[in-house]
């Protein structure tokens, strides 16, 4: 009878042993023969169950069982996070639990380009998939969300900086605002904010001059010119008369300025209205925001469009009608 026992002991060690080394070599080894790839979307709040499920449709995992089981061993099952997975086949069960535990979802590339509104980048994220525009608009005009990251103004129009990003999918607007916010941080450093200061200027002030700035040229040599233009305006207590603050103000421009639209008084009719619009037009880049606060010299009052992308600046208003008539009258 012991040797019997013995036997039996020694028999279910040996089963024992193979079925360990058998489970063992199912989480990790992988099927190299499949080269099939999928996406999976684990939603927030899915259960370990449905993505099984999920797993075993895509043919990402042939033997839902046994992953179950290795799942809760390791206490996976638990730890899985939402988001969006490019999984192939030929990952081990082992390989694809680390990946949904270590949330390596997959990133979606958004380029914001400069001088971009927040109605722009809501499109940009919006045709990106990873929100709809009107959730992203709310979101840029939540006045606690404003005080929270210590953005003034009505919304978080030109704190918003124009940048390549990658965001996973399921990211959420004010995530994406507090991400971009952080990057308009990281550009406008101690001793740019020190220039402001010493200049009389206030951050606000600084981005809402230099949104219009980066509207009104595409060069980056007129830049200076530019800002050089419009801080001496305010200086001599000069209106702005900036065509793109007239457009920012008008809902639903139909890409017509008329006559009719520069004499519509607006907050930001810079025509009609003196001193700074309410705030920035456009989110600028840091060319645009370094050339208000390190201006051209140059004593220019005026520039006009000569319809070549490049302007003609003068110092007079006698020249700066001339140059009109010659650039703009004609045409």
């Amino acid at each position: 009878m012991k040797e019997v026992a013995i036997a039996i002991i020694i028999a279910l060690s040996v089963a024992a042993a193979s079925a360990a080394v058998s489970f063992y070599r199912y989480a990790t080894s992988g099927d190299k023969a499949h080269k099939k790839t999928a996406v999976i979307w684990i939603k927030p709040g899915q259960s370990f169950s449905e993505t099984v499920t999920r797993l075993q449709e895509l043919g990402l995992v042939r033997h839902p069982r046994r992953f179950r089981l290795l799942a809760r061993l390791r206490g996976d099952d638990k730890r899985i996070q939402a988001g969006e997975y490019l999984l192939h086949a030929s990952m081990s069960p082992a390989g694809i639990l680390n990946s949904l535990v270590r949330g390596e979802s997959i990133l979606h590339k958004v380029v914001i380009p400069e001088g971009s509104t927040i109605s722009r980048i809501g499109r940009i994220l919006e045709k990106a998939g990873l929100m709809s525009k009107e959730a992203f608009l709310k979101a840029a005009s939540d006045p606690e969300l404003m005080q929270a990251l210590g953005v003034e103004g009505d919304t978080f129009e030109g704190f918003l900086f124009p940048d390549t990003y990658y965001f996973p999918k399921g990211v959420t607007p004010e995530q994406v605002i507090r991400k971009m916010v952080a990057s308009f941080r990281s550009v406008f450093t101690a001793a740019w904010t020190e220039r402001a200061r010493a200049m009389g200027l206030t951050i606000h002030q600084v981005v809402t001059l230099a949104s219009i700035v980066e509207k009104e040229t595409a060069k980056a040599e007129e830049r200076p010119l530019i800002a050089a233009v419009f801080l001496n305006r305010l200086r001599r207590h000069m209106r702005l008369e900036s065509d793109p603050t007239v457009i920012y103000g008008i809902q639903d421009f139909d890409g017509n300025l008329t006559r009719k639209d520069l004499d519509t008084v607006t907050p930001y009719n810079t025509y009609r209205i003196g001193g700074l619009p309410p705030g920035p037009i456009s989110n600028p880049g840091r060319a645009s925001i370094e050339a208000i606060l390190y201006p051209s010299e140059k004593p220019y009052l005026y520039f006009v469009s000569k319809n070549d992308g490049s302007h003609h600046f003068s110092r007079t208003l006698s020249e700066h009608k001339k140059m009109v008539r010659r650039y703009q009258q004609r045409r």
